[in-house]
């Protein structure tokens, strides 16, 4: 490793880390994002119902089942 090395950071780590920096705020929204879309209980009897009614899609989805 060379005497003068410094590890690279891109220009938009830059421009996040500054940006997070002037506004801390942002993490938390983030944070509360992530909460309402992802961070979910999963009910995995619900799950398998949905799996079992699932109906097969035909091989050619724009072909009429007559013909």
């Amino acid at each position: 490793m060379p005497l003068f090395w410094k590890p690279y950071k891109s220009e938009i780590t830059q421009f996040l880390d500054e940006l997070k920096a002037r506004r801390p705020e942002i993490e938390e929204g983030q944070r509360l994002g992530r909460a309402i879309f992802w961070d979910k209980e999963v009910d995995r009897d619900a799950q398998q119902d949905y799996k079992a009614a699932r109906v097969a899609q035909q091989p050619y989805v724009y072909q009429t089942k007559g013909e």
